[in-house]
């Protein structure tokens, strides 16, 4: 039987510390490869260099397409493209935006499930919102070892307690014990290799950019009343596992809390077109309710008088409403 020789590591706000801490202890012998995805924007450079001198004993390398695995190396994800792993090799997917980022964390986590199973270890770090909480589900699903990183240690709790939501992890240790935790963990026998749920070889596929229409999305998802802030298309739900998520008929993808995150953003927007568009109905009717008196025509001018009283009471009300928003946001 194999050891547990597939280590994949999602973060973003808050990870570049424990990360650094984990690669700083990790062993030169380590009998694993290490694939890292951060959140980060479009032709980035700067994480494979922070990454490359944390790591002094082990290589680091961004992934390319068809790159073979080796052990003891590190693979960054590449600006702009999901991080795939498939048998013995790596894949650079160039699918649908997940959870409104490429590279995401989930369809690594996934990836790995599905190539390797109980050999993944797999490792949430701090970060915003929710994504790595399905993909972790799918290590888990998949016989492979979950890993987070206490929420109380972390400078952005929510991806570890989203994780820890998710699933059942099996060790929930601070920062900078991940390292050791990890060296050990990686020379233990692997479990036995458990079936892959077809719905995370779906999601696998898609983020490597192969079609996805109504027909794929219904073996996996139902349709539900919502659409996709990213295209405007309907969302569907998904059925198995967890967390709570949506993919549109594009591929989409949405944890609840991103999706709602999204919404608020652009109910906030809708609101503030809203509130300009009814100040500018209450000056022209002021303008006109001026016209009108000084033509002579009083009862014009009351009509307009009255309207432009209407329509400011609903500016008041729009931009009471707006700052509640604004409050609301700035607290969370």
């Amino acid at each position: 039987m194999s050891n547990r020789d597939i280590i994949v590591i999602g973060g973003s706000s808050g990870a570049t510390n424990p990360l650094k801490q984990i690669l700083g202890s990790l062993p030169a012998d380590l009998p694993a490869a290490v694939f890292v995805v951060l959140h980060i924007p479009a032709r980035s450079v700067g994480i494979l260099a922070t990454v490359a001198s944390a790591a002094g004993k082990l290589p680091v390398q961004q992934a390319e397409d068809q790159m073979v695995i080796k052990q003891g190396h590190i693979y960054i994800a590449a600006p702009d493209h999901h991080l795939l792993i498939a048998d013995g090799h790596i894949r650079l997917g160039h699918g649908p935006r997940e959870n409104l980022v490429r590279p995401a964390i989930d369809p690594l986590f996934r990836s790995a499930a599905v190539a390797y199973g109980p050999r993944v270890i797999g490792v949430v770090l701090s970060g915003l919102l929710g994504d790595g909480a399905s993909g972790l589900n799918a290590i888990k699903r998949c016989g492979g070892f979950a890993l987070v990183q206490d929420p109380e240690d972390a400078i952005a709790d929510e991806m570890p307690v989203r994780a820890l939501e998710a699933t059942t992890a099996d060790l929930c240790v601070p920062g900078g014990k991940l390292g050791d935790v990890l060296s050990e963990l990686a020379r233990e026998t692997a479990g036995p290799r458990l079936p892959i749920p077809p719905e995370i070889r779906l999601e696998v596929d898609i983020a490597a950019g192969e079609r996805i229409d109504s027909d794929v999305l219904r073996q996996m998802a139902d349709p539900v009343a919502l659409s996709c802030p990213a295209c405007g298309g309907v969302l569907s739900e998904m059925r198995s596992g967890h967390p709570l998520r949506f993919r549109c008929q594009v591929g989409h993808a949405y944890t609840a809390d991103i999706l709602a995150k999204e919404q608020e953003s652009q109910v906030d927007e809708a609101m503030r077109v809203a509130l300009r568009i009814v100040e500018e109905r209450a000056e022209l009717v002021t303008r006109m309710a001026e016209d009108g008196a000084q033509a002579g025509r009083t009862a014009i001018a009351e009509l307009y008088t009255e309207r432009a009283k209407e329509y400011r009471s609903y500016a008041d009300t729009i931009r009471r409403a707006v700052l509640l928003s604004f409050d609301r946001q700035n607290k969370t």
